[in-house]
């Protein structure tokens, strides 16, 4: 059964990545696993056939985030700790409640949940 994540493409808060890992067709997490070892641990349970969702907080004091783009993990490179992704969707706008997802990555989510689905619906 796959499993369901949410990541984030802002490094430092301002360098927004989310176009050039749609282009490419990737994600990778923007610290070092010295920098960040729990987030570096989420990221090395992703698995092939696992759904990925790009999220941007929407400021300040919102509790809610913002579903930019979803997509399926189609294969994980563990020398470039690059994470291949086949993004079905992109340029949405879907404003969600955030369920605490301010970090780089969160998960996994389990399918059943109606969150979960709110997410990732297509």
């Amino acid at each position: 059964m796959s499993n369901y994540w949410i990541v984030g493409a802002m490094w430092g808060g301002h360098d927004d990545q989310s176009e050039i890992f749609i282009r490419r067709g990737y994600w990778f997490l923007g610290w070092s696993d010295e920098e960040q070892p729990a987030q570096a641990a989420l990221r090395d349970q992703i698995q092939p056939g696992d759904r990925i969702a790009i999220k941007r907080m929407l400021g300040q004091g919102s509790s809610n985030i913002e579903i930019r783009a979803l997509g399926t993990v189609k294969e994980i490179d563990h020398d470039d700790k690059r994470i291949y992704i086949h993004w079905a969707a992109s340029k949405l706008q879907r404003e969600v409640p955030s369920k605490g997802c301010f970090a780089s990555i969160h998960g996994p989510f389990p399918a059943d949940d109606e969150w979960t689905r709110l997410v990732f619906q297509l």
